[in-house]
């Protein structure tokens, strides 16, 4: 990422430059798939600028992990909110969503999913750990909303659903996971909220 002659360096703009440019790479390489000479070729940086801005290949990957998170959470929140206020069609959405992204030619699964396995250090393991609770917080609040007896209970239902889900489309079924997981999903919603309830 050359900085034009007579610019500024923003070291804010050049660190997100760079996760943004690894985040395609690591993801369709996998996290140990690629060195860190080639990474910095592809990405148009030098490994003295990698080690600068995140101190190591594996504070590069903790970044792109947290960044792709807050994406990834934004984006399924946003597909529920815009089904509207019933916590059903909520639920759909959040399925159709992932339906979606599996038919997409360019999915290989989940990237916190693929992280865990193939990269065992604490703070890979500590990404994936704050990205499946943003999951479980989405999906506890639309049991909640639907009037569950046990919001939480169901919640972590909800979240073995979506997460095996994305297993399955990634090495078995990408056509129908996510279908098959929302008519298991709706199932496990109460038939009716209570009055009063929203």
């Amino acid at each position: 990422m050359p900085v034009p002659k007579g610019s500024t360096i923003d070291p804010e703009r050049t660190r997100a430059g760079i996760i943004d440019a690894a985040a395609p790479l690591l993801y369709e390489r996998g996290l140990d798939g690629i060195g860190v000479a080639e990474l910095c070729a592809r990405v148009g940086v030098s490994k003295e600028t990698v080690y600068r801005y995140f101190g190591t290949k594996d504070g590069l990957i903790q970044a792109v992990l947290e960044a792709r998170s807050e994406r990834v959470t934004a984006w399924i929140a946003g597909a529920a909110a815009a089904a509207g206020d019933d916590p059903r069609e909520q639920l759909a959405a959040v399925f159709d969503e992932l339906q979606r992204w599996y038919e997409e030619p360019t999915f290989r699964g989940c990237a916190m999913q693929n992280a865990a396995a193939q990269h065992q250090v604490e703070a890979v393991q500590a990404v994936t750990a704050r990205h499946l609770d943003r999951r479980l917080g989405l999906l506890t609040a639309i049991a909640e909303r639907a009037g569950a007896a046990d919001p939480d209970a169901l919640g972590r239902q909800l979240l073995l659903l979506v997460e095996g889900a994305t297993l399955v489309a990634a090495h078995h079924d990408r056509a129908g996971a996510g279908h098959h997981a929302k008519q298991a999903a709706l199932a496990l919603l109460p038939a009716n909220r209570p009055s009063g309830r929203r």
